[in-house]
Formats: C-alpha cells, structure tokens, sequence
C-alpha cells in the first residue's frame, strides 16, 4: 500500500537531502511506523495473558531493528546460526528466542542449544533423536496437510515440506516426552501476507484443538500455542489493510472458549515479520536513464538484489515519485534495473508521472524481505539501509557492499584433495 501518511509526510520534504548525503540506492526505515505497530499488536492481544511475539529475524535482520523489537517487549523467530547470534546480541534471553529450522544440522542444533539456550521447534520426527541434549521446552511444528486448505501464498499444507503431519503429533510429543522434555508447545505457519483474518482465526481453533487431542492422549500440558506469521499486508493502494482488532477479538473468543471448556489455556505466541516492518520501509533509487523502444522504460540505479520480489514472485510494489508528486500527466512505463535479467523490474507497465533522470524513486514495502533476500549476481552488491528516527534523524544502519566484500571468499588458505592411487 502507499507508505503511511505519517511516514510520507517526514520523509517527503527532506528524501532529496537524504539522499544528497548518503548516495542512492538505500532502503530507509520508519522508526515511529515499526513502534507504533509493536504497540497495536501488544495492545489488540492484551487480554490474552503471557501473549507474546517472536518477531521473524528473516523479515529484517539487522541489529538496529532487532533493538527496537527487543525495546518493545519482543522475541525473535530465528532459522539459523547467523539469526540466532543477532538475536542473542540484542539481547534476547533463551526463552525470547523460538528456533525453527528445517533440515536442521548438527552444527545448528549445537548453536541453538548453547548459551543458555532458546525455545526449540522441532520441524519433523526424525530430529528427536538427533538433538544432542533435550532440553526441558519442546515445541513442534504442525502441519495439518489435507485437514486444512492451504493459503493462496504458502500453498497446499500438504505440499509444504514443514512440520509433523497430524498423525504423527502424539507420537512426536511421547517420544520428547521420554527423552527428558516436560514442557511443551506447539507451532504451525499455514499462511502468509493473509488480508482475510478469518484464516488466522482458523488457524487457533485448528492449533487448539491439536492441543487437547495431545493433552487428553499424553497427559501433557501444553504451555504455548504459536500460530506463526503470516499477517498480510495491503501492497496496493485499493487492497483493504488486515482488520488487527476484529482478529484479535475473534481469537481472544477462542482462547475465552477453551478456557471454559477445559479449564485452562494455553499462552499464544506469533512471529510476525511482514507485517511489523513492511509498511514501514521505501527503496529509494534514482532514475539513471530512460529508453523508448517497444515500451517505455525507466532504468534506475537499484535493481533486483536489492529488491527481488517482484522479479521472484511478480509482486507489486507501490512507486511514488515525490518531486512530480500532483502532476496530472501519466505515462506507462516499466521501472527496471541494471542486471542482465528480463525480469529485473519494479513495475510492469506502471502508470507514473513523467520521469526525469536523477528524479528519486520510492519504491514502498520493502521493510520485510527487501534487502534481506538481496544477491550478488552479476556482480551487484546490496545497498545501505538506513533508519528514519522518532527525531527526525537519520542514521546509516548499514553500509553498503563493497567490491572488496564480494571477493572476501576468494581469499583462504590454499586446500585440495585427491583419491588415493
């Protein structure tokens, strides 16, 4: 969707300056945006005791953000060693971090277990007998396959390569059980940018009632539900924004329900990313060129590895251009990049205002799975972020690549081998 008023209306007046300074392309942050929702999320599930999200370190992973998230009362959703010394050295406690891997290593195993620790989500059976230690918290990740349409996004459950299937759950649990764990939790991650809360709502009844057919088998009690992310966000301007307090109340319903049912409740746990962070961050880049050929095109100085959903998935993502801002003339243009790809493009035959070279470009939503999917083909190297402050300050959060950085692997110590004779 186009970026906040509030966050259009400080960065608008001062981009040209920013970008004056720091050089393009860059992607910027809206510090007050992010707080602001960490708010509405705490606020909209207060009713739930012990409610608590795990951001997911994938949307955004950098220690800046991560401050925020931890400044706001959140833990992290991590799937790797790097994301879980990020989330550590912000600061996270071992029961602030909720690692869910998949076809998880030996080496990530030992990681996740070290320090202290952290919540471990076991993603399939086969992984109880090959955690080294097991911990005292046990969660699993649930994937309810053919009892459960997929969401139009993250696909059919029951072709997702994620979590234990149905018949599996008491099974898993028994076998943790008798290995040493005795307190538990369950996860599932159904959906994905889903607008519809009735979906989400779905998925707590659904993960609720896996609970209790675990509870009554197994004699366990379960301590969390974790419903995953999956929160939507409206990337066009005409899609209508996730309805956050109708799905809260709906799900604050179904916890209220199974407490009188059964006489407790387990605490809920999410691990939003797209949603707390998305909106709240723009790719700016400059117009470099403009070519009429059979199309129009618009080239600017980012292309996909700094930005690759587009080109991955066909995603829109909303382009204002502040200084032809109100201008009543419209062209149909492509917005493209430099790499040798077709699909290097922002925008398919966009309506923008006529375009300028050395004209910004603000390209929105790209605070989730913006640079964090970045790449180094064809040599490109990924861009600065920066982050807009509460203050109005604005501070580089981190620098660009270098070429330097891109040929850092080729330096090592020599190493070969070769078959015996």
């Amino acid at each position: 969707m186009p970026m906040s008023d509030s966050f259009s209306r400080r960065l608008n007046p001062i981009v040209d300056e920013v970008a004056g300074h720091f050089g393009t392309p860059f992607h910027i942050y809206d510090e007050a945006g992010i707080r602001n929702t960490c708010r509405a999320l705490k606020e909209a599930f207060s009713p739930i005791e012990g409610f608590q999200e795990y951001f997911a370190v994938k949307a955004l992973p950098n220690p800046t953000i991560l401050k925020i998230m931890k400044e706001e009362g959140f833990g992290f959703d991590c799937s790797s060693i790097p994301e879980l010394i990020l989330a550590r050295q912000a600061g996270a406690t071992p029961e602030d971090i909720m690692f869910t891997s998949n076809n998880t290593t030996q080496e990530e195993f030992d990681a996740a277990l070290s320090d202290g620790g952290c919540i471990l989500n076991l993603d399939d059976l086969s992984l109880i007998e090959k955690v080294p230690v097991m911990p005292e918290l046990i969660c699993f990740r649930y994937n309810p396959g053919p009892r459960r349409t997929g969401n139009v996004i993250i696909g059919s459950p029951e072709e997702a390569k994620y979590g234990i299937t149905h018949d599996q759950a008491i099974e898993a649990f028994r076998q943790a059980h008798e290995r040493g764990a005795t307190r538990f939790g369950l996860h599932t991650m159904v959906a994905s940018n889903e607008l519809d809360f009735s979906y989400i709502v779905e998925t707590a009844r659904m993960i609720l009632e896996v609970v209790q057919e675990v509870k009554e088998a197994l004699g366990i009690t379960f301590e969390f539900v974790n419903i995953g992310g999956g929160l939507g966000i409206p990337y066009r301007p005409d899609q209508t924004a996730l309805d956050l307090e109708e799905m809260a109340r709906q799900i604050i319903g179904e916890f209220d329900r199974f407490r009188e049912k059964y006489g407790y409740a387990p605490r809920l746990y999410m691990e939003s990313g797209r949603y707390m962070t998305g909106p709240h961050g723009v790719l700016a880049t400059r117009a470099i060129n403009t070519k009429d050929i059979y199309r129009q095109y618009v080239g600017v100085d980012a292309c996909m590895s700094a930005l690759m959903r587009p080109a991955l998935y066909e995603a829109y993502h909303h382009i204002t251009v502040p200084a032809r801002e109100g201008s009543p003339e419209k062209i149909i243009v492509d917005v493209v990049g430099s790499l040798c790809e077709n699909n290097d493009k922002f925008a398919v035959q966009r309506e923008l205002p006529p375009i300028e070279d050395q004209d910004l470009l603000l390209i929105h939503d790209s605070g989730a799975h913006g640079h964090a999917m970045g790449f180094n083909y064809n040599g490109r190297l990924r861009p600065k972020e920066l982050l807009l402050g509460e203050d109005g300050r604005v501070e580089l959060i981190r620098r660009e690549e270098k070429i330097e950085d891109y040929f850092a692997t080729f330096e090592f110590d020599p190493d070969s081998w070769q078959p015996a004779t």
